[in-house]
């Protein structure tokens, strides 16, 4: 069954005192995520990182993929995990969240939370549930702070059927990086062949500071070639950024095909990959 008990029928001060803690702290730099998911941590004696007799397992954060960030929009994604416990689940709560101690906001540097409470449904074994939490991350109020790109931690705490209160605040890890773009432009064309031939490019990635997209400097990008009739892409060279994201190298046309850039991203920064652009070698 669905499991969403509210505190007047799970009573009890661990529970009523956990639940200070909305299920709407959604924010990275945002006081409230922060202050919410270190209150709750701080209300458990801290042995260790997991404390109560429920058990997180088999979490999947978005599908097992980075979560990558743009400027603008919503991303929603979905945080899958089982809680065990013979006493039943009464609530849970989920937090992604980044930093050295989730009991403290000096020691939380990004926190994010959930707009509704986690579902959770038993399964056929008694006291094991499958649960689901949503996170809705607005790249414009939710990351205002480029250092919080690279890798964040799934905190995930819950309520017994008595009110006693368990968590465990590194129950899985993901990246959340940045969205990045790429281009490629080969001129000119039509080339005659066995002629030089320039390829110029940009690769940008988000700012979340500024809200835009600012070139990414002295990243290696590959040029790639595909010729005309093919699938399949070889690399040609490795080319550098300039300080403002721009990429220029030159080559020999031979046959006709397709040229393109490809990056393949770094711990902050999402891989991403130029459209090819065609050259008809005459």
């Amino acid at each position: 069954m669905r499991i969403r008990v509210a505190a007047a029928v799970v009573s009890g001060a661990v529970l009523l005192s956990a639940l200070v803690l909305p299920a709407a702290a959604q924010a990275a730099e945002r006081a409230s995520a922060s202050t919410k998911l270190s209150s709750f941590a701080s209300k458990v004696v801290r042995p260790n990182d997991s404390v109560g007799n429920t058990k997180f397992s088999n979490a999947v954060i978005n599908g097992g993929k980075d979560i990558v960030l743009g400027t603008t929009g919503t991303k929603s994604v979905t945080v899958t995990y089982t809680a065990t416990d013979q006493n039943g689940v009464a609530l849970t709560e989920a937090f992604l969240w980044q930093g050295t101690d989730s009991s403290t906001t000096d020691g939380i540097t990004g926190g994010l939370g959930t707009d509704e409470d986690p579902t959770c449904t038993e399964t056929a074994t008694q006291g094991v549930y499958n649960c689901k939490a949503v996170f809705n991350i607005h790249p414009a109020t939710d990351m205002k702070n480029n250092g919080v790109a690279g890798t964040w931690k799934l905190f995930l705490g819950a309520w017994d059927l008595y009110a006693n209160a368990s968590y465990n605040d590194d129950v899985a890890t993901v990246s959340i990086k940045k969205l990045s773009t790429l281009t490629a432009d080969a001129t000119p064309e039509p080339v005659q062949k066995g002629k030089t031939i320039t390829v110029t490019g940009k690769l940008a990635s988000a700012n979340w500071s500024t809200g835009n997209y600012a070139g990414y400097a002295n990243q290696p990008a590959k040029l790639q070639f595909r010729k005309k009739g093919s699938s399949t892409y070889a690399t040609l060279k490795t080319v550098k950024t300039s300080t403002t994201g721009v990429l220029k190298t030159t080559t020999k046309a031979t046959v006709d095909g397709y040229y393109r850039y490809v990056f393949t991203g770094t711990a902050t920064t999402a891989a991403s990959t130029a459209p090819g652009d065609f050259v008809d070698v005459r």
